[in-house]
């Protein structure tokens, strides 16, 4: 009865997020009770290797009761203040605090958003506010990869280079433009060095054909999550920086997926000695346990907006949320302290190597990723690289092929499977994954 309910409310009253409205299935959602490290269990008592960590999220793995002892601690203390009226907490200057130490060079400056989303839409805010600080108003435009995720919010939607985030909706406004993916699997030359100069000449025309003096920043994931786990060339990243420079832009890193060990690294701007003028940040922040995100500002942008003298009129009732800092605060101990970092880097080559073993699959044209972010790609024709057409049906059915098999991972529209599992991942895991992928892609019907 109870799980005939739950379903019937959920159709009759949960919107979800990027979802079909209309002819809501009537098996209704999968309902998860409980997890534990990198297992789900759902209200059937059915278990699930989550090789998702929820939605590149739960980097600790659940069930850190270290975590839910923070969050006890903090909501019995001081469960709200606000960051208005220049009142904060402890918890909020600490994390804010421990970001600025673990980013980059002069990323000192931390504004706490709620997740993603609004740490995107916080930067093209302040991006505006800085522009016209300088004295150029007129530098409007906002320029970004296709295939690149920056979040859902009304105007990050537009920055974001997926057409599933578009339809419908307003966006790209005029001021948004987007230059090609740098993927190398497709290309012509798949070589790093034309992979990278491909990107930087189509930075330079797009900037050119604007007008230099009208383009405000160019965004960038180190490795495009949502857009199917396109992973640039080593050099891209740096060569990308050098160009934003050349052409007198703001450099802006999304590190939304990217950040918090994810890729090896505490941040993925590491891997390359690279440093943004702006930052963003959220998911691994708190390991999904509390909403949290940050949008971290250099000395440069911070002090070009505060030499305005002026106050900066944007902000959100819970940025900074005491409860949200405190988990924060022990999901970084426990990638620093607790040995999870460590086992991230520790695990990432035998993971890639068992997912390169899936090349000899006849339905598999690449696997690619970095540390612990991967993607399995399927394609239609193995020689031709031949992409499965959006409308195929292949992301439901891989999906489903997946579940049946116990295991979670996101499917792409075109037959590419997003992996990111939880830091603390174990070699026996790392081997379940495989073999899960393997068995579904055997029995898939196409």
């Amino acid at each position: 009865m109870l799980t005939n309910s739950l379903g019937r409310s959920d159709r009759l009253n949960r919107v979800h997020p990027v979802s079909q409205w209309a002819g809501k299935s009537e098996a209704g959602p999968l309902i998860f009770d409980r997890a534990e490290g990198l297992w789900m269990t759902d209200i059937h008592g059915k278990t699930y290797l989550d090789a998702f960590a929820g939605l590149w999220c739960v980097n600790v793995g659940y069930g850190q009761k270290s975590v839910v002892a923070a969050a006890q601690a903090q909501m019995e203390k001081l469960p709200y203040a606000t960051g208005y009226f220049d009142f904060a907490s402890e918890a909020a200057i600490r994390m804010a605090e421990k970001v600025a130490e673990l980013t980059p060079g002069d990323l000192n400056h931390v504004y706490f958003s709620l997740g993603g989303s609004d740490a995107v839409d916080s930067a093209l805010r302040f991006i505006d506010y800085y522009w016209t600080a300088r004295g150029q108003p007129e530098r409007k435009h906002i320029l970004s990869l296709e295939k690149g995720y920056h979040g859902s919010s009304s105007t990050g939607a537009g920055v974001t280079g997926l057409a599933p985030f578009h339809a419908g909706f307003s966006v790209p406004t005029a001021h948004q433009h987007h230059i090609p993916a740098p993927g190398a699997y497709r290309s012509e030359d798949p070589s790093d060095a034309a992979v990278i100069a491909a990107s930087v000449q189509a930075l330079k025309d797009r900037v050119h054909a604007l007008g230099a003096d009208r383009v405000a920043a160019f965004f960038a994931e180190p490795v495009q999550g949502s857009g199917g786990v396109i992973v640039q060339p080593h050099g891209w990243l740096k060569a990308m920086r050098e160009a934003c420079d050349e052409l007198g832009i703001l450099f802006v890193v999304d590190e939304v997926i990217t950040g918090f060990g994810r890729t090896g690294k505490m941040f993925a701007q590491e891997h390359e000695g690279v440093q943004a003028d702006i930052m963003t940040m959220a998911k691994g922040m708190t390991s999904g346990y509390a909403p949290m995100g940050a949008c971290v500002l250099s000395d440069k942008v911070f002090e070009g907006i505060a030499a305005t003298g002026g106050t900066v009129g944007h902000g959100y009732t819970y940025s900074g949320h005491p409860v949200s800092a405190a988990v924060g605060l022990e999901v970084i101990r426990l990638y620093q302290e607790g040995g999870i970092l460590a086992n991230a880097q520790a695990r990432a080559p035998a993971f890639m190597a068992a997912l390169k073993r899936l090349e000899a699959h006849p339905l598999v044209g690449e696997v690619r990723g970095l540390g612990l972010l991967a993607a399995v790609e399927i394609v239609a024709d193995k020689r031709r690289k031949t992409p499965f057409a959006a409308d195929s049906g292949i992301s439901q059915k891989l999906f489903s092929a997946l579940l049946e098999n116990g295991l979670i991972a996101r499917c792409f529209n075109d037959g590419t499977i997003g992996l990111a599992p939880a830091l603390t991942i174990s070699p026996d895991q790392i081997d379940l994954i495989a073999e899960r992928i393997e068995t579904s892609l055997n029995t898939l019907s196409l």
